[in-house]
């Protein structure tokens, strides 16, 4: 790992501790976080050359506290006189610590910013975007990167969800008792929704995006610290794990997608394979049970098949059929179907599927047309098969998932009908 690597780490992992400190003494959530962002700027340009200080956080909270400082005398100067005059301090003078601020109090702090950015009155994008930047340390420029908006789009996206924020009168506090479930429901879909877009990228060239992947394992990582006993947070993570343990074997060498029944399972990360399947098995035997641990448990499943045809499909859809009573929604029922088929036949996958060609959150989604044909392949049905490859096709934005679909429907176009 070279020393930039390290830099970058380190101050993933400082940010949200440095930020919690600024909030917790100054108030002014959307100042502070520009301030530690300018603050994580100069040290990730100084550290690589002069060294890491002996007290990282104690340097950032320094310099970010100076920054926040003076924007806030600069908003107030057209309002009254300055109390004050700050000195001009020397770049020596910054190694030395805030006196006057409390570092981050660790687990609690934490926890309590990572509820802060999944405040309810936040769209989901913006709970994302703030999420990302104030807990995880990205620039607004990594963050418009990874989902492939301009830098100007994202920046309006933070800017406009720390404004929602400060208007609703959100402090930096814990959220009274019993809205805590809610809250910590919503950091753990956003964390879900981070993994997700880069585990297969809704657009662009690139099938996945490892840098979020790898946020979202360490940020899941982050919250199964502060809250060891939350199964949900477990599954979770177990999930991430065992998903993102497949992703070396996703591809070929050209960047083709492989579908799951087609990887060499030889590829798949095993470390992270067995830490999955230990964490989930654990995790059911002691909390209560949650949707995250049911995802879980299914791709644990999977990943203890070692070929694709030993995989134990009837205790899939039994799991699936829990789930949907749990959290139905049409994704958990299309993949419902998938499994389904592999037990029942096509035709019992594909009654499963018939109601949401008419459910909106669906119908014009390319992954049911992706999975109807599949399915229609399987029944021996080409031609239908070949138009819904078709329309799944024109309806992904994702290059690979596009090059996948229309060569599935270029091998049925080839083949000869089956006898």
């Amino acid at each position: 790992m070279n020393g930039a690597t390290t830099v970058e780490d380190l101050l993933r992992r400082l940010a949200p501790r440095v930020l919690a400190a600024l909030v917790r003494h100054h108030g002014h959530f959307e100042t502070a976080e520009d301030a530690v962002q300018e603050a994580l700027l100069a040290a990730a340009t100084q550290w690589p050359e002069r060294g890491v200080p002996d007290r990282p956080d104690a340097w950032l909270i320094t310099v970010a506290s100076r920054r926040l400082t003076d924007q806030l005398r600069s908003e107030r100067a057209g309002r009254q006189r300055e109390e004050k005059v700050v000195a001009r301090t020397s770049p020596d003078e910054l190694l030395a610590p805030a006196p006057d601020i409390e570092l981050s109090r660790g687990a609690d702090d934490t926890l309590t910013l990572l509820l802060l950015c999944c405040h309810p009155g936040l769209t989901p994008p913006s709970q994302i975007a703030l999420t990302l930047r104030a807990v995880g340390g990205l620039t607004t420029a990594e963050i418009a990167r990874a989902f492939l908006v301009p830098e100007a789009t994202m920046a309006q996206r933070i800017s406009r969800a720390k404004q929602r924020i400060k208007a609703s009168g959100a402090r930096f506090r814990p959220p009274p008792e019993h809205e805590r479930p809610d809250r910590l429901r919503s950091v753990l879909r956003v964390l879900y929704l981070v993994f997700n877009e880069g585990y297969t990228a809704s657009s662009g060239p690139d099938l996945h995006r490892s840098d979020l992947t790898g946020e979202a394992i360490r940020l899941a990582r982050v919250l199964r610290g502060l809250l060891p006993g939350d199964g949900e947070v477990a599954g979770l993570l177990a999930l991430m794990l065992l998903v993102d343990a497949r992703r070396p074997a996703r591809t070929t060498g050209d960047g083709a997608l492989v579908p799951l029944a087609e990887q060499d399972r030889g590829r798949w990360h095993r470390e992270s394979v067995d830490e999955g399947i230990e964490l989930i098995s654990r995790t059911l035997s002691r909390a209560r049970l949650g949707p995250y641990q049911l995802q879980a448990a299914i791709a644990a499943v999977h990943a203890e098949a070692a070929h694709a045809s030993d995989t134990d499909w009837p205790q899939i859809v039994a799991l699936y059929r829990l789930l949907e009573r749990m959290d139905p929604n049409p994704v958990v029922t299309l993949n419902h179907a998938v499994a389904v088929a592999m037990v029942d036949g096509p035709h019992a996958g594909l009654a499963l599927l018939e109601p949401l060609r008419s459910d909106d959150r669906l119908s014009g989604h390319h992954r049911l047309h992706a999975v109807r044909a599949h399915l229609l392949e399987m029944a021996g049905d080409r031609e239908t098969a070949r138009s819904c490859y078709r329309a799944a096709a024109r309806l992904t934005t994702s290059l690979p998932e596009q090059r996948y679909l229309r060569g599935r429907e270029a091998r049925l176009s080839a083949a000869p009908p089956s006898p």
